[in-house]
C-alpha cells in the first residue's frame, strides 16, 4: 500500500477479508467491506445482524452496520471517510465479483474527492505464497480429501446411485473434520464429463461400462486440496491403460516443473510435451494445467473471482510455498477420455504431491 500511495485499501472479497482479519462465515452473500487503512484499527462493514460474528472472530476491527432497510453504501462511505481525506489515493478491489455496482456507483460518486484507483490483486500476491501455518492446513485439508475420494470409489458399484456415492463422500469429509468447502463435490457420470462445473449428483444409477467422475476437496481453516479420480464399471473401456498412463505422465511433467524461479509458462510447456508427444499430434491444448489454491469461500476454491492458472506463455514466478490444484485432462482424444489432479506444493527441492490416492484406472463391478 505504502509503495502505490494508498492511504487505505478497500476489500470486497471473502477470501482477503478472511486472511487479514480472520472472518469466517456465511454472511458474504451480503455486501461486506474491509477498509484497511495504512496505518491504524480496520473497519469492517457488514450488516447489522452480524455483530456477535464480527465481535467474537474480528474483535480487532472498528465494526460499522446497516440495516435490511438501509442501504450498505451510506456505511461504506462513513467507514473511508473514517481515515481518508479530500486527494488521498484509496484502493478498491474493482476486480472482486463481491464489490456489486449498485454499491461502488454511489460510492465513487460520494467520494469523488478522493482518487479511487484498482487495489485488485495487492492481498492475493502475498497470498499466493503459503506460511508453514497454512501449509499444515492444506496438508490436512489434502488428508480427509483422499479418505473422501477413497470412500466414494469403494462404495461405487453397479446398481449403485451418484446420489449414494455422493452421500458416503460428504459424510466422510465431514467426519474426518472438513467444513463446507469452497465447492460442494463434483461428482458426474461420463456424459456429463465435459460440463466441468455442474455438481452433481442427478440420481444416475452405474451400469455395465459407466464411468464416474469424482472432482472434490475438503476444507480446513478455509485451506482447500483438491483432487480428481475416475473410475469405472467393468468391463474397463478399450485403451484405458493408455489413457491414464498418459494422464499420469502429465501431471508427473508438471509436478517435476514446479520448482523454484521457474515460469508458469514453462510449466505448461513441459506438460504440453508430454502430452504431444504421447499423441503423437500437437493440436491438443487446454486452457491450463492447473492453477493456485488456498483459502476459498462459496462459490469457488480458487481463491477469488480471479483464476492464477498454469497457462501457455505465463510469466507468473514459480515460488517455495506456492500451492497448485494441477490437472491433468485428456477429452476427446484417446477412446476413453481420461481425467486426473491431485494438489501439488512447491517446495524449495520441487514439487511435492499433496493428495496420495492412486491414479491408474479404477474399476468395480
Amino acid at each position: 500500500m505504502a509503495e502505490r500511495g494508498l492511504a487505505a485499501l478497500c476489500l470486497v472479497s471473502p477470501e482477503n477479508i478472511y486472511y487479514l482479519v480472520g472472518l469466517n462465515h456465511q454472511g458474504y452473500f451480503a455486501f461486506s467491506l474491509l477498509v484497511l487503512p495504512l496505518d491504524g484499527q480496520p473497519l469492517l462493514v457488514t450488516r447489522a445482524m452480524e455483530r456477535a460474528t464480527i465481535a467474537a472472530q474480528a474483535p480487532g476491527s472498528a465494526h460499522l452496520t446497516f440495516g435490511d432497510d438501509e442501504e450498505p453504501v451510506v456505511a461504506a462511505e462513513c467507514a473511508i471517510r473514517q481515515v481518508t481525506g479530500a486527494g488521498d489515493r484509496v484502493g478498491i478491489e474493482r476486480g472482486s465479483m463481491s464489490l456489486p455496482v449498485g454499491v461502488w456507483e454511489p460510492l465513487r460518486q460520494g467520494l469523488d474527492d478522493v482518487k479511487w484507483v484498482d487495489g485488485s490483486g495487492i492481498v492475493e500476491a502475498i497470498r499466493a505464497v503459503k506460511s508453514p501455518a497454512e501449509i499444515e492446513l492444506v496438508r490436512r485439508a489434502a488428508a480427509i480429501s483422499d479418505r473422501a475420494v477413497r470412500a466414494g470409489m469403494s462404495v461405487a458399484a453397479s446398481g449403485v446411485t451418484d446420489r449414494e456415492i455422493a452421500a458416503t463422500v460428504y459424510a466422510e469429509m465431514l467426519l474426518a473434520g472438513s467444513e463446507h468447502p469452497g465447492f460442494p463435490p463434483l461428482i458426474r457420470t461420463r456424459d456429463l464429463l465435459l460440463h466441468e462445473h455442474v455438481t452433481g449428483p442427478l440420481g444416475h444409477v452405474l451400469s455395465t461400462q459407466d464411468s464416474l467422475m469424482m472432482e472434490l476437496s475438503a476444507s480446513v481453516g478455509r485451506y482447500h486440496a483438491p483432487l480428481t479420480r475416475m473410475l469405472h464399471v467393468e468391463p474397463a473401456p478399450a485403451g484405458i491403460d493408455r489413457a491414464a498412463e498418459l494422464a499420469i505422465a502429465g501431471l508427473e511433467a508438471v509436478r517435476a516443473a514446479l520448482r523454484p524461479d521457474a515460469l508458469v509458462g514453462e510449466v505448461y510447456a513441459a506438460w504440453q510435451q508430454v502430452i504431444d508427444e504421447g499423441l503423437g499430434h500437437s493440436r491438443y491444448r487446454r486452457h491450463h494445467c492447473g492453477y493456485l489454491v488456498g483459502i476459498g469461500f462459496p462459490p469457488s476454491w480458487v481463491g477469488g473471482s480471479a483464476v492464477v492458472g498454469l497457462r501457455g506463455g505465463d510469466d507468473l514466478l514459480i515460488r517455495p510455498g506456492m500451492v497448485f490444484h494441477v490437472l491433468s485432462w485428456i477429452l476427446g482424444q484417446l477412446p476413453p477420455d481420461y481425467v486426473v489432479s491431485d494438489t501439488v506444493l512447491v517446495t524449495p527441492s520441487g514439487g511435492e504431491l499433496l493428495t496420495t490416492t492412486p491414479r491408474g484406472a479404477a474399476v468395480v463391478r
